[in-house]
């Protein structure tokens, strides 16, 4: 039997106040958990509005393509989007030119919820744009946009 190699706790340490990960996950579920909290009263959660705001263009986007955006496969794609099918919020369709694509929309009560989901949103970011220091959101924005 070997012997097990015993990693010093001073790395521990090192790694919990440096891992760009971790500090990226610990901010993302923070974040999530306030804006689940803002959005609670609509019944929805962040990533539910998230999927709703992707889905609202002027032609119904195809399944890959808000896959791409939300950084979901399709699977994870097809898991979220069916609380909001039930709900009648969202719809899916054959795609015209490719039947063997699915398009999605939005519902005209999917609508409705996003427009009373917008001022939560908007409120929950301008109280949280002005802790961001120097450089603020749009700083925020563009770094994590150079990590994806």
């Amino acid at each position: 039997m070997s012997k097990m190699t015993s990693i010093p706790f001073a790395t521990t340490l090192h790694v919990r106040d440096t891992c760009l990960c971790l500090h990226v996950q610990r901010a993302a579920r923070a974040m999530a958990r306030r804006f689940d909290e803002a959005l609670r009263p609509l019944d929805i959660t962040n990533g539910q509005f998230s999927l709703l705001m992707s889905l609202n263009r002027p032609t119904p986007p195809n399944m890959g393509s808000i896959a791409s955006l939300l950084a979901m496969d399709r699977t994870t794609l097809t898991a979220a989007l069916k609380p909001l099918e039930r709900r009648g919020l969202v719809e899916s369709f054959a795609d015209s030119e490719d039947r063997r694509s699915r398009r999605l929309r939005l519902t005209q009560e999917g609508e409705t919820l996003l427009a009373r989901a917008i001022p939560i949103w908007k409120a929950l970011h301008a109280a949280l744009d002005p802790v961001l220091g120097d450089g603020g959101p749009d700083r925020l924005r563009a770094d994590l946009l150079m990590l994806a």
